[in-house]
């Protein structure tokens, strides 16, 4: 018998040694990654629409039509009165994929998009997960499935658009100014020239220019970095985007012409304002009105407002050291007041969601501390007669509640996309065929998106973006003393 135990011990002794590293924390992790990436796709299937990369079609026969020495915006694909509507640089960006097939041109796009959307998650999430001591890899790895199984992201790689690619972009410069405030200060003299460059952040609005020069919606927040007088950043952008445009004047001058001169301002080439995927105010409007047109005066002054309180609630949350939610603000305030939102364009509630998270935890967390100090200036506790009073034992449960629940309610309205049961299409049905709970329904991510850009939470000191300009001057200023 013990000649029998000692043999089966030495054919476990291979499976004990490679399973000695194994952290069994990490195989839990790894299956509750799994089960999520599962649910996801499940979540996919049952509230997303059939895709078959419409979209990519579009800009891959367009692309191929002009290889073949055609004008670029004469396409129209087949079946369809839908041609190409980006500029003329988009087209350049995308002309390789025209040697590719459509399905393989696709699938290398939604591939990118995760890539792109991966990254950016993992910049967004790393200030957190750092402070809350949960490890990246394991935060990105759940945030990833679950973000694109929300409506923006699985319509942007279902049709094959580049909503999540342009998203990155204006994040990288997000990025590039949380490095400049950090590393840019504390050790550019100590780097090499290449070092210096990327951790300093120098290139810091390069990425709005280049997605401004591809569609135009960004160009909003380079109005945001003027505001903010964030000059150098503001500049780069800028000059990113008038140096792309012209490059591609003189690369394809025609094409630039005709589309800066005539497309661009052919609105009727997208598709009618009450569709219901277009979800801004224009697309709520015209519903509202059961129009196919929206109307113009009315739109413009919602817009101005809408505009006013965006931005300057962006202003105040960079002021506060939250320059995450400013960004979220500028961009959920571009979904509003453009005239055509598609549904694929909304990816700005992915930043939303993770900023309500965030205060909820955050507020949870200081009113732990506050449970644990006892009369020092406390809302509970400031009195000299009350030093032994606590905060209610229900307190710190409740303190964030109302976040929380609305980053939840936010995640579950785009998950489930409430409104393609109640989709209707003038002049032969009307948007209220359904009464004015189905009208609700229809409009519910477009009034979502008012609703944020109106009162999206920030957290004061979370992303201080531009702290390290100041106390880079402060140096300055106390040397010269």
């Amino acid at each position: 018998m013990p000649t029998t135990v000692g043999r089966r011990a030495d054919r476990l002794a291979p499976v004990q040694r490679m399973t000695r590293g194994i952290d069994r924390r990490n195989v839990v992790r790894g299956a509750i990654v799994a089960a999520v990436a599962y649910a996801a796709w499940l979540a996919i299937g049952e509230f997303g629409r059939p895709y078959n990369f419409f979209d990519m079609k579009i800009y891959h026969g367009a692309v191929a039509w002009w290889a073949s020495g055609h004008e670029l915006y004469e396409f129209i694909a087949p079946g369809t009165t839908l041609g190409f509507t980006y500029p003329p640089f988009a087209g350049l960006v995308m002309l390789p994929m025209a040697q590719l097939p459509i399905d393989a041109a696709g699938m290398v796009n939604a591939l990118a998009s995760i890539a792109a959307l991966a990254l950016v998650l993992a910049g967004l999430l790393r200030p957190i997960v750092d402070r809350l001591a949960w490890p990246l890899w394991f935060t990105v790895a759940l945030a990833v499935p679950l973000a694109l199984a929300i409506e923006p992201s699985r319509e942007t790689l279902g049709y094959g658009q580049v909503n999540l690619l342009l998203f990155a972009l204006i994040m990288a410069d997000l990025i590039g100014l949380r490095w400049r405030s950090r590393r840019g200060t504390h050790y550019a003299a100590t780097d090499g020239p290449l070092l210096r460059f990327v951790y300093g952040g120098a290139w810091a609005g390069a990425g709005i220019g280049l997605a401004t020069a591809v569609k135009l919606t960004p160009a909003l927040f380079i109005a945001y970095l003027l505001i903010t007088r964030q000059w150098r950043v503001a500049a780069t952008a800028i000059g990113t985007t008038i140096g792309v445009t012209l490059g591609t004047f003189a690369i394809v001058g025609d094409e630039s012409r005709t589309y800066f001169g005539s497309v661009l301002w052919q609105t009727e080439r997208v598709g009618a304002a009450d569709m219901t995927p277009n979800q801004s105010l224009a697309g709520l409007l015209a519903r509202l009105y059961d129009s196919i047109e929206t109307p113009g005066l009315l739109w413009l002054a919602f817009s101005v407002l809408i505009l006013a309180v965006g931005l300057s609630r962006a202003a105040s949350s960079r002021a506060d050291g939250d320059e995450l939610t400013a960004f979220t603000l500028v961009g959920l305030t571009a979904n509003v007041i453009s005239p055509i939102s598609w549904t694929h364009h909304l990816v700005w509630v992915i930043p939303a969601i993770i900023v309500l998270a965030d205060a909820a935890v955050r507020r949870r967390e200081a009113s732990r501390g506050l449970g644990q100090r006892t009369g020092q200036g406390s809302a509970f506790g400031g009195l000299s007669g009350l030093s032994g009073l606590r905060p209610p034992i229900w307190y710190p449960t409740l303190t964030g509640f109302r976040h929380g629940v609305a980053a939840l309610g936010l995640y579950l309205l785009f998950l489930i996309s409430p409104i393609w049961p109640y989709e209707h299409q003038l002049p032969e049905v009307s948007h209220y065929q359904d009464g004015l709970f189905g009208a609700l329904m229809e409009n519910s991510l477009a009034l979502a998106l008012i609703v944020l850009v109106a009162a999206l939470p920030w957290r004061p000191g979370a992303e201080p973006a531009f702290y390290g300009e100041r106390l880079a001057r402060a140096v300055v200023v106390n040397s010269r003393r």
